[in-house]
């Protein structure tokens, strides 16, 4: 029998909770562990760990649901995976920087919800069989210089060498794009121009067919546009 994900709702919306909860409910592959109407309420259980899927309303009273997200991500809690609800799309890009796996807009149907716990059964299954590494190491002249994975914004192919951008630092590699793209692969990142690979999960906002790092904007050229899309249709 297949094990059920332990699912969380916080939502200060009554009518909205309680429909959520059914969804839940609805789904074979899911637990619901519990329902509150706001993060604080929600806090002890979290940080006993256990819950797997954390459903999050954004427009929360007291701290919003991506900040919230955000300090659990950071505060040494086994963070659950996160799929955000909201009643509009103007917070979506927020929730690639707490790496949520969907984001529901209000009224959404059981068949939007189910689509976004697939994402999670499928995400939460990889996770247990990913390898444990999140770090690369860079050759760069003589030495070997080590990165996280989760600290890249994104790579540019510059000549014989790639150039590997974090939000403190650019590490020069002698490498290829093309090889540094198998190694990145399996951690969510993506080939958006000939000569750019991004971390969706860095990116700072998006506008038309570019997206944008900082002061850096960054093309997604025809080639890579449908896997663009792919990536980001829940947010566009």
């Amino acid at each position: 029998m297949e094990q059920r994900l332990n699912c969380l709702i916080i939502d200060d919306d009554k009518e909205v909770n309680a429909c959520v909860s059914d969804m839940v409910k609805q789904t074979p592959f899911l637990h619901l562990s519990g329902c509150f109407f706001d993060t604080a309420e929600a806090l002890d259980i979290l940080e006993k760990g256990g819950i797997d899927l954390l459903i999050l309303d954004i427009n929360l009273p007291g701290i919003d649901g991506v900040t919230f997200a955000s300090t659990l991500k950071n505060s040494g809690v086994s963070a659950p995976k996160v799929i955000l609800i909201s009643g509009s799309r103007e917070y979506a890009v927020d929730g690639y920087k707490v790496d949520a796996l969907d984001y529901l807009v209000k009224p959404f149907t059981y068949e939007d919800f189910y689509k976004a716990a697939i994402k999670a059964r499928s995400a939460l299954s990889n996770k247990k069989t990913a390898p444990a590494a999140d770090f690369l190491f860079l050759k760069v002249e003589h030495e070997l210089v080590r990165v996280d994975i989760a600290d890249i914004c994104y790579l540019e192919s510059f000549k014989d060498y790639v150039k590997v951008f974090t939000a403190s630092k650019t590490i020069t590699t002698l490498s290829t794009l093309k090889a540094m793209e198998e190694k990145l692969r399996d951690h969510g990142f993506l080939r958006i121009h000939r000569s750019f690979i991004i971390n969706p999960a860095k990116v700072e906002s998006i506008q038309h067919m570019t997206v944008k790092f900082g002061k850096t904007t960054i093309p997604v050229t025809e080639q890579y546009r449908d896997d663009f899309r792919r990536e980001f249709a829940a947010w566009l």
